[in-house]
């Protein structure tokens, strides 16, 4: 029996709908109130136990977050491990120092909620609340993390080069790098005060502390006390190649604004920091941060909320990986 015009032109109009990606569902604070409302605490829970146990967590999973989002958007692809098919970004150059911590405590919440709420929470918006809590618990700001992510279905190690702030990087470059994603200078030099925790290793900064000149041992622009302290430490990091110190030699494990307060004395550990002081064009916002946290945790929280949700993927374009080390 023939259909109708009418309704054949209805079907078809119907099937094009179907066949369309939805890009429509919008982030929300309140994404898992009903499908998942454990999220939360389960989150907390877990976040509090890993830190407790393993103080460098909350650098290292903010770290991971920065470089999650800078490549691609904020959809947990770092998270991906290789195959004999596929070199993931997790093992482009740049990605190889980051800390197993980062990627353990996703794990951890991610198990947790795959057993209160199998295949409902991504592994996306998992990474953004883990970084949120972590830098509330050292001292930071807390902020509005918007929820709803989807994971990402592509994640290659040739995606990340030239994404990724680089320790020996020019103002200019860094500049460059962020104002492609969107960001202002102002934005920039917020973000970078990450550094207020965390650590680096010494092979990051070896050439500026060691036979830097014919006239000079280390970079004239390090406090002299300061690089001769960095030596002592990192003396033997050819043969040990994990060495490192930290990027804030003050106050290490709080999140503050003494970075900002490091770098005119000198303090500033990588080529990176020192020249956000040195450079007309950064050094005000490092002035303004170094003198007024409340100043720096504002404008900090609101870059954040900014980078957690750049280029985010909803409805059909991602999913929820049942492991954030793999593809569905």
């Amino acid at each position: 029996m023939a259909l109708p015009p009418l309704f054949l032109l209805l079907l078809l109009s119907l099937s094009s709908l179907l066949l369309t990606p939805s890009h429509s569902q919008p982030l929300s604070l309140t994404y898992y109130n009903t499908s998942c409302p454990s999220f939360a605490q389960i989150v907390q829970t877990t976040v509090t136990n890993k830190q407790i146990n393993s103080p460098t967590t909350a650098a290292a999973t903010l770290r991971l977050f920065f470089h999650d989002c800078l490549v691609l958007g904020a959809d947990a692809s770092v998270l991906v491990s290789s195959t004999p098919f596929n070199t993931a970004e997790r093992d482009a150059d740049v990605n190889l120092s980051l800390p197993g911590d980062g990627f353990d405590v996703v794990v951890r919440v991610k198990t947790a909620l795959e057993l209160a709420c199998p295949s409902v929470v991504s592994c996306a918006d998992i990474l953004a609340v883990c970084a949120r809590n972590l830098v509330t618990m050292m001292g930071g700001p807390y902020y509005d993390v918007m929820l709803g992510r989807k994971d990402g279905r592509v994640s290659k190690s040739s995606l990340v080069q030239g994404n990724i702030p680089g320790t020996t990087m020019s103002v200019t470059q860094l500049i460059k790098l962020f104002a492609a994603k969107g960001f202002t200078i102002q934005e920039m030099v917020a973000l970078t005060g990450a550094h207020t925790i965390g650590f680096s290793h010494c092979k990051e900064f070896g050439s500026n502390i060691y036979n830097y000149s014919k006239s000079s041992q280390s970079d004239p622009t390090y406090n002299p006390r300061y690089a001769d302290g960095l030596r002592n430490a990192c003396a033997d990091y050819h043969k040990n190649p994990t060495l490192s110190v930290f990027n804030d030699i003050m106050t290490p494990n709080k999140f503050d604004n003494m970075y900002y307060k490091n770098l005119p004395e000198g303090l500033g550990l990588l080529s990176s920091d020192r020249a956000l002081y040195s450079d007309p064009r950064t050094r005000p916002y490092v002035q303004t941060y170094a003198a007024n946290q409340d100043v720096f945790f504002d404008a900090f929280k609101r870059a954040m909320e900014k980078l957690s949700v750049l280029d985010v993927k909803t409805g059909n374009e991602g999913e929820i990986r049942r492991r954030c080390d793999e593809f569905n």
